[in-house]
């Protein structure tokens, strides 16, 4: 049995590093978006904390509605292809970035801000200088939920012809082919792995120095 699932992954091996070449793309883009509005945001309600109830509460209400429900009414204001499922993902993807970002912001130690304020700080220096970096770590482990929930979500991009592993899935899925359906589901795992390890290992890098994770 499993030689010959490695026999059939060889003869699609084209087919795999096509379709993980295009999972990866959009996975990427769409956690890059997500971090650029994300991390904002969590900024924005740190500053003005009467907002952080508002957009906690859209942001959940998003996460809760059914992926496929979701792209439904995508496609008929965005058509089919990468476009709806990007933002699709980008959507998903907010809710962990805008939360670790306001949690890690929120959650320093007050004596550190009141020390940066005797010294004379701005709230932007504050926010530059103290809060951002001393929240980086848990920032990044928001972004790290965040990018391994994109790679799952990018599968339903082949719904609507975006590309991706989702592609091999679906068709194994249509033709009852469990081989095909584990040579699209094995690589979306393992790239799932790997952008974790990779984001764990950035994480540990903005960690200060004494702490472990």
């Amino acid at each position: 049995m499993v030689s010959e699932y490695i026999n059939f992954i060889v003869q699609r091996m084209d087919d795999i590093l096509l379709f993980s070449g295009q999972h990866l793309q959009l996975s990427f883009m769409a956690i890059l978006i997500a971090i650029s509005i994300g991390v904002p945001m969590g900024i924005i309600m740190t500053m003005i904390p009467g907002m952080s109830p508002f957009i906690l509460g859209v942001a959940n209400a998003v996460q809760a509605m059914p992926s496929l429900a979701l792209m439904g009414f995508m496609v008929p204001l965005l058509g089919i292809g990468s476009t709806p499922s990007i933002v699709m993902v980008i959507v998903y993807a907010l809710l962990p970035i805008i939360k670790n970002t306001y949690t890690g912001l929120t959650s320093i130690d007050r004596a550190i801000i009141e020390a940066g304020i005797g010294m004379g700080m701005t709230e932007f220096q504050l926010m530059t200088m103290v809060r951002i970096p001393l929240a980086l770590p848990v920032i990044m482990a928001g972004i790290r939920i965040a990018a391994v929930m994109a790679v799952g979500y990018t599968t339903l991009a082949a719904l609507i012809g975006a590309g991706g592993l989702g592609q091999l899935i679906y068709r194994g899925i249509s033709m009852v082919n469990t081989k095909l359906i584990l040579a699209g589901a094995v690589p979306a795992m393992i790239l799932a792995l790997l952008i974790d390890r990779v984001f764990f290992f950035l994480e540990r890098k903005v960690m200060p120095k004494g702490i472990k994770l």
